[in-house]
């Protein structure tokens, strides 16, 4: 069975088969997650990114999509690159399955790259505005019901709040598993 654990701290010291970045559609940096895994990861990240961008995601890489490259000088042997959506009330269930689509994707790349352990962001939970309850409970849910033949799945929050957030919503998705 997958272990699922929450941390409160910077994905980019995780020492895991893969780290997730929320990257945004150019696939080139940028704030936040983003931003702090292109410069820890160093040149590396970038220089497969824009292979990337050169060969299949010319327009860049869309929402609810997942896409490998190296990890860099990160202690990850991958990155697995996923867009999440802008929250938006008005058309929230397309956005809600295109989150949950982030989470599906990049752990089906992991399994095809053989990855035993991954770290994930709060995908979308950032600058993208999703509200941070609603975004635990689509992440958490989401990765039980597909990151069986993973052996740990780890949530990485940045922030006290963030971490008692996903920490809150997992006690009672455990409680309803009971």
């Amino acid at each position: 069975m997958t272990q699922i654990t929450l941390v409160q701290g910077d994905i980019t010291e995780q020492q895991v088969d893969v780290v997730v970045n929320a990257a945004n559609s150019s696939l080139l940096g940028g704030g936040g997650v983003d931003g702090a895994i292109h410069r820890k990861g160093g040149p590396e990240i970038l220089a497969d990114c824009r292979r990337l961008r050169a060969s299949h995601y010319g327009k860049g890489l869309p929402t609810g999509q997942a896409v490998a490259t190296t990890a860099g000088r990160l202690p990850a042997r991958w990155v697995v690159h996923t867009v999440g959506p802008v929250y938006a009330e008005g058309d929230y269930r397309r956005r809600a399955e295109l989150l949950t689509s982030c989470y599906r994707e990049s752990l089906r790349v992991a399994a095809e790259l053989g990855a035993r352990t991954v770290a994930f962001p709060a995908i979308s939970a950032g600058i993208f505005g999703w509200p941070m309850e609603d975004a635990a409970r689509i992440a958490l849910t989401t990765v039980l019901e597909v990151g069986a033949e993973l052996e740990e799945i780890r949530f990485v929050l940045f922030g006290a709040e963030a971490y008692e957030v996903f920490e809150r919503v997992w006690r009672r998705i455990e409680r309803d598993q009971d």
